[in-house]
């Protein structure tokens, strides 16, 4: 028998054929430097000097505000880094692979989270680029400034944002190549750029260290850079779905982790940048146009520098907040391709991005948005991971795939197709901690006083799953099957039968559900 010519991979100018099933071993071509600088590319831009620029907005010091920030990177960063793991190891998105811990059905959580920072950091990028790119260009070429002007400009980086995502990981793994080198040089410029009008001694509200207002100031400023490296957690498989399976672990986590400690550079230059804006045009801080004020304190020749960073960030950014979102919900929705279920949530991000600028105040916007990318994806980070742990990393990666293809049962089927410790340690960890958010003048939630006015928001998305998950483990027992040959880790496992794989007539997502859900209580009333 003639051998079966095997397919290359796709290349830049192709679009990306592969979906979120697991892409085979001759096609795994990326490298951990590959995944390094899509994942730095995605923090190092305007969009992240936009959240470095918070702190100072709350009120903080400089020095306040870079602890904060420094401590919000760290932490998050630590929390996000064991997420890479999952994507060598099956080959698929982290919502694909959450189905061994969520279940078949319950992986739609990781989509939604997907779609919730996809849409946030999509439009932080669209916003801060655009807006940057038409003031630079308004001083440095006398172009008219106008919200029609704005709106174009928008629409310009958007619609270049969703034809990278179209054309897939090979197209964004050669733009990120040379964006992080030149957006990171440019960034060094602009540091040099603002240098002798930066005073470190900013010294903000005046608030002391540890005083009754500095605190809650503190903490939102921490949670703001957390939320950075946390936008990623629903991505990193998007990426490392193409290291090859054996790919070191070590290598993984240590890759991502250093992605994440590279974007301080923006942070900073926000920090730098935001603290000259208060003293020399606080006006512009007072409505949160971060990107008018930067213009407004920027010495002229950095006007034409400025724009290169626009344009470059906003590439990187936006393409990696969007791809990954596209991506999922191709199965989710599987009579939607990959390029047609980007092409149809880049759509809606753009008509909120565009509603979110002009109908909404800017800053409330993604103090709420980051706010629930927090309290959300903390908890779901969390189980997985542990899950990880309890699993000894023994996944099943055709079994993840029932859900995408219309089919129920499987090792990953639980109770029609949820699992239910998974998901009440979820919704229970992500209501509390959204119970206990407290943003001042912004977000409280209806236990936000619960430590004196402080947001602990953090502590109960990161310590309740941690507590919760592995009690409810004990409690209802997973299905032995799903821990391999050497069993489960720390938790019991119940040997129960395990129900096979069959297809269903509809292939429609809520049809599929609908139809799952007849079959078992068809089968329960027998």
């Amino acid at each position: 028998m003639k051998p079966t010519k095997k397919r290359a991979a796709s290349h830049p100018g192709e679009i990306e054929r592969h979906g979120v099933e697991s892409i085979p071993d001759h096609d795994r071509n990326a490298s951990i430097a590959d995944f390094v600088r899509i994942a730095w590319g995605g923090s190092n831009s305007l969009a992240t000097a936009v959240l470095g620029a918070f702190p100072i907005m709350f009120g903080l010091s400089f020095f306040q505000a870079l602890l904060a920030t420094t401590l919000g990177v760290f932490i998050g960063a630590c929390v996000l880094s064991p997420m890479a793991v999952f994507g060598p190891a099956n080959g698929t998105n982290n919502a694909v692979s959450s189905s061994a811990h969520f279940g078949v059905v319950g992986r739609i959580v990781g989509s939604f989270l997907s779609l919730l920072t996809a849409v946030a950091f999509f439009a932080i990028s669209v916003w801060s680029s655009g807006d940057a790119l038409i003031g630079a260009a308004h001083r440095l070429l006398a172009a008219p400034e106008s919200e029609t002007l704005s709106a174009l400009a928008y629409a310009i980086f958007a619609l270049a944002v969703l034809v990278v995502c179209i054309y897939g990981f090979q197209l964004m793994l050669v733009i990120n190549k040379i964006a992080v080198v030149a957006a990171s040089t440019l960034f060094l410029v602009g540091v040099a750029a603002f240098w002798g009008n930066f005073d470190a001694r900013f010294a903000g509200a005046g608030w002391g260290w540890g005083s009754a207002s500095f605190w809650p100031a503190f903490v939102s400023a921490t949670l703001i850079a957390l939320a950075n490296p946390i936008s990623f957690g629903a991505f990193l498989g998007d990426w490392t779905r193409y290291l090859p399976r054996t790919t070191s672990r070590r290598s993984l986590i240590g890759g991502s982790l250093l992605a994440q400690l590279l974007s301080l550079l923006p942070f900073v230059f926000g920090l730098m940048t935001a603290s000259i804006i208060a003293r020399r045009a606080p006006h512009y801080l007072e409505r949160a146009d971060y990107a008018g004020g930067l213009l407004a304190v920027s010495p002229s020749w950095f006007f034409l520098p400025l724009m290169g960073l626009a344009l470059l960030s906003g590439m990187s950014t936006g393409t990696t907040s969007l791809y990954g979102t596209g991506l999922d919900f191709s199965s989710v929705f599987p009579r939607l391709s990959r390029p047609r279920a980007t092409l149809l949530i880049g759509i809606g991000s753009c008509i909120l991005i565009f509603v979110g600028r002009f109908y909404f105040r800017l800053f409330d916007s993604i103090t709420t948005f980051v706010t629930l990318i927090i309290v959300t994806t903390t908890p779901w980070m969390v189980i997985m991971e542990i899950g990880y742990l309890v699993r000894r990393g023994y996944y099943l990666p055709e079994s993840m795939q029932v859900f995408n293809r219309g089919q129920v049962g499987g090792e990953y089927w639980f109770y029609r197709g949820w699992n239910l410790p998974a998901m009440t340690a979820w919704i229970l960890s992500s209501v509390f901690a959204l119970a206990t958010v407290n943003i001042p003048g912004h977000f409280v939630g209806w236990l936000g006083n619960l430590a004196g006015g402080i947001d602990v928001s953090l502590l109960a998305a990161l310590i309740l799953p941690t507590l919760l998950y592995p009690s409810l483990l004990r409690v209802f027992p997973e299905p032995c099957a799903v821990f391999g040959p050497a069993g489960p880790r720390w938790v019991p496992c119940v040997a129960v039968p395990i129900e096979p794989i069959r297809s269903v007539r509809r292939t429609d997502a809520s049809s599929r559900l609908a139809s799952a859900a007849a079959t078992l209580e068809r089968g329960g009333a027998e």
